[in-house]
């Protein structure tokens, strides 16, 4: 009986300690529960608190590059998303007000979001980007030439001269035929090249758009083994061609069957062709009564233009009967940018961008498709640099001539020599010439219906009322600068005079020696630097650099302000996170 007792009371001295166990078992439980709870709470909130903050600098990020491309004029859409591993955030851009635009970014990092807003409104001047901008007809640079900061061309950039920033040579549009005349089997054949009265055939044409030539193609057959032919692009002279070859390109005979058949030829150099201006196909070759070519021909299938039978540089006629008009095609774009023979950037800073760069030496990043002799290979990571607007367009040029004119006209030319004369805002119907130590203040924009020549040890300054701002000449002759004829501002840091000529000329702007605080500007020509010559920034359709001139390039124009003039680069009005 006494061990049954015993017995008992032993399990029951178990379950309590049973008891006791699971007592302080449920109590160690609490006691961690309260304090794993809070742990992970903090290290879940200090979690969303690096994501969030990485989706606020991935939107930051996706603002700075919008603004960034709206401000040097780069290409951008109005919706822009840029990626960092598997999050992406994404800038979108409005026109919010008069002259105003805003950039939303939204960041977005495993479903935190950021968003900033960036409003932005124009500056008071119009923005030169570059030291060097010009248009399709490229950037060719002298032996020691340099330009002291970065260069963006529409064309190719060659040479042998140092740029140190970068160098942009932007592709042309994609390649497409502005003018086609002639399909299937000819009513008509052309005989050119059996006489002297019928050694040459031309036909006339206009193209639609503006653009620059790639090559020519010609529906023609040839009788027998005649010679090679030169295939120009020449000016229109009254009604038959002129004697201004402006591009020209080889046909092989070899290319030409005895049967009719479409042949192809390259031209060069690829000249700008303006829209609604007549040139000429004229395809030039030798004479041979028994080996010859013909070329298909329709009659009055072609509106723009005619063509003409004879001698190029000589007598043109008509064919017979009058009013055919030979089978052709005129082709556009499809080139591609070209850097050659450039030094570029320095201290390791300063890229260069093309489809294809030879013989280059590059301080940073080669970004090319293609290439040779460059002392870095290509880097194919980035697409080809598309073209960009000039800074200033034809109705600015309007704008300046309009206020030109509000302060009245000076008929004839305009002539200071040995003396001193305010003048502006003027329109003057002649030339503007100031030499022989003669000093011009300008007090108002000026247009010069004729030439500009300042030469002599003449001095141009802007009057002391434009502050910080800059003036303006424009010119629709040509600009002849030399003799140490000098430009200067209004005597206040960041104030330029710009001069700017419309000629389409060959020497639209001419620049023999250092000009001082000057800006040209070729809307439609060229600009040429002579030996030892230089500028603030150019801008042109092409430009040249002779030997040892020198461009030093102001960053203070990316805003430059033109009294009453066009708005410039994009400046930033508020920056700020909304959600």
């Amino acid at each position: 009986m006494k061990k049954i007792e015993k017995r008992k009371i032993n399990n029951q001295s178990g379950a309590a300690m049973l008891v006791v166990v699971v007592f302080f078992l449920f109590i160690a439980l609490a006691i961690i529960s309260g304090l794993v709870g809070p742990t992970v709470r903090e290290f879940k909130i200090a979690n969303d608190l690096v994501k969030s903050r990485q989706s606020f600098f991935l939107s930051e990020s996706a603002a700075e590059d919008a603004y960034f491309r709206l401000k040097t004029n780069k290409a951008i859409g109005s919706t822009n998303t840029i990626t960092l591993g598997a999050d992406s955030a994404t800038a979108t851009i409005t026109d919010s007000g008069y002259n105003e635009k805003t950039i939303s970014s939204l960041g977005d990092v495993s479903l935190r979001q950021r968003k900033n807003e960036l409003v932005l409104s124009t500056g008071a001047g119009i923005s030169f980007s570059y030291g060097v901008q010009s248009g399709t007809g490229g950037f060719t640079m002298a032996n020691n030439s340099v330009v002291n900061g970065s260069v963006y061309s529409n064309g190719n950039i060659t040479g042998s001269g140092s740029i140190t920033g970068t160098a942009v040579s932007a592709n042309s549009s994609a390649l497409i035929a502005d003018q086609v005349n002639g399909s299937g089997v000819p009513a008509y054949d052309v005989v050119f090249g059996n006489a002297n009265a019928t050694q040459d055939f031309a036909q006339g044409f206009k193209v639609s758009t503006t653009s620059v030539i790639n090559r020519v193609e010609l529906y023609i057959k040839k009788v027998s083994t005649p010679g090679n032919l030169t295939v120009r692009i020449v000016s229109n002279s009254g009604s038959s061609p002129g004697t201004t070859t402006l591009a020209s390109g080889s046909l092989s005979a070899a290319l030409v069957s005895s049967s009719y058949g479409w042949v192809s030829i390259p031209i060069s150099p690829n000249v700008e062709l303006t829209a609604g201006t007549t040139y000429w196909i004229v395809i030039d070759g030798s004479t041979n009564s028994s080996r010859y070519y013909v070329i298909g021909a329709n009659n009055g299938g072609y509106s723009n233009g005619t063509s003409k039978i004879g001698q190029y540089s000589n007598t043109w006629n008509n064919p017979s009967p009058s009013g055919l008009d030979g089978f052709f095609k005129i082709y556009f774009g499809g080139l591609t940018g070209l850097i050659s023979g450039i030094n570029i950037g320095s201290g390791g800073v300063g890229n260069a961008y093309a489809h294809t760069v030879n013989n280059s030496v590059i301080a940073g990043t080669n970004y090319c498709q293609t290439g040779s002799g460059n002392n870095k290979f290509c880097d194919t990571s980035l697409s080809d640099p598309v073209q960009v607007a000039m800074p200033i367009s034809d109705q600015n040029i309007l704008d300046w001539k309009d206020e030109a004119m509000a302060g009245g006209i000076y008929s004839g030319n305009y002539v200071i020599s040995n003396s001193s004369a305010s003048l502006g805002p003027k329109k003057i119907t002649g030339n503007l010439s100031i030499t022989n130590n003669a000093q011009l203040t300008v007090t108002g924009t000026l247009w010069v219906q004729g030439n500009v020549d300042i030469s002599n040890n003449a001095t141009v300054q802007l009057s002391p009322s434009y502050n910080t701002s800059e003036g303006v000449i424009v010119a629709d002759g040509t600009v002849n600068i030399g003799n140490n004829s000098v430009f200067s501002g209004s005597g206040s840091v960041g104030s330029y005079l710009m001069v700017l000529s419309t000629s389409s000329s060959t020497s639209a702007i001419t620049l023999s020696n250092n000009g001082g605080a000057v800006i040209l500007y070729a809307a439609n020509g060229t600009i040429n630097l002579a030996n030892n010559a230089g500028a603030k920034s150019l801008n042109g359709k092409r430009i040249n650099l002779n030997n040892n001139a020198v461009v030093i390039y102001d960053s203070g124009l990316v805003n430059s302000n033109f009294v009453n003039g066009p708005s410039g680069g994009w400046g930033i009005q508020s920056w700020k996170e909304v959600e």
